[in-house]
């Protein structure tokens, strides 16, 4: 008997997942499992390009719009709840469908994590509020005492890093790198991945329209909404951080426009650095439906069409 099949379509910001994900969900017959982070905050939807609610009513969606700005979310929890939700849609279609750009994300449903303890609520919001008063200089010192080892390779840049370890070191008693054991977990199903691409000038012409087009659907009066939850986390995104700087009178508002711009530039050239290393990713341009759906089609045995 076949394996129920994932297909993952995946790729960089602004590069056309949304549509061609829709089409194949259709073909298919099956439902979208939303592999974006910042679309899983029910407050974020035009400055995280979910999907609107005619993309709902096409095609049901998972993991969309399901948490308050202040919940507390991992890639661990989003990799148990979406195996949970699999295990139920496969027995309603054998075929099912996961997309988006969160690459731990992706990760997590594909590969699986590591089994990190869970961050308890106080040790979170200590080590939070020691980085807003202390500095990241110092809690990189802290770590290159506690942990060495994962000091030596962790981004030392990367705020929510370098604390999610100290968090791990301070809850446990144990050394981060202690938990990182990288082994590949086996799934009940089989994953087809397939990964959009454009050219470098293409994707970030369309980059800049999308966010001239989300400031047209009304991002700034959806960032001056939230802008008194500034501080957490689920806010450190971009398109949200940017216009809070002109909010503060920081920066103009044509500055901080683009500010996001270039900034989702940034994120792009960090996603597809990260999914180039996957060698299971089969790319595309994605005006190529064609062509994508002929490969499908070759690829899912007939049992899973």
């Amino acid at each position: 008997m076949n394996k129920p099949a994932l297909i993952v379509l995946i790729g960089p910001t602004g590069v056309g997942k949304t549509e061609l994900s829709l089409s194949v969900a259709e073909k298919y017959r099956t439902s979208i499992i939303s592999a974006d982070s910042r679309q899983l905050y029910a407050d974020l939807k035009i400055g995280t390009a979910a999907p609107t609610d005619d993309q709902l009513a096409r095609v049901e969606h998972y993991f969309v719009g399901t948490l308050k700005l202040a919940d507390y979310y991992s890639a661990a929890q989003y990799e148990a709840e979406v195996l949970k939700k699999l295990d139920e849609l496969f027995t309603q279609n054998p075929v099912q469908l996961m997309t988006g750009g969160s690459m731990m994300y992706v990760d997590a449903v594909c590969k699986g994590i590591d089994d990190i303890p869970t961050v308890d609520k106080e040790t979170r919001e200590t080590m939070l509020r020691r980085y807003e008063t202390e500095g990241l200089e110092r809690l990189c010192s802290e770590l290159r005492l506690l942990d060495p080892e994962y000091y030596r390779i962790v981004d030392l840049k990367n705020h929510k890093r370098v604390i999610h370890a100290l968090e791990i070191c301070y809850m446990t008693g144990k050394t981060y790198t202690s938990f990182r054991t990288q082994t590949r977990k086996e799934r009940p199903f089989d994953i087809l991945k397939l990964g959009l691409q454009r050219e470098r000038n293409e994707l970030y012409e369309r980059i800049n329209r999308r966010v001239d087009c989300m400031m047209e659907n009304g991002l700034l009066e959806e960032a001056r909404s939230v802008y008194p939850y500034r501080n957490l986390n689920s806010l450190n995104t971009v398109g949200y951080k940017e216009l809070f700087k002109y909010f503060d009178g920081e920066w103009t508002l044509p500055f901080a426009v683009e500010k996001i711009k270039q900034n989702s530039r940034i994120y792009s050239r960090k996603q597809m650095t990260w999914f180039k290393r996957d060698r299971d990713i089969h790319w595309f341009h994605p005006d190529d439906k064609t062509q994508i759906m002929n490969f499908l089609d070759e690829k899912l045995p007939p049992a899973n069409r």
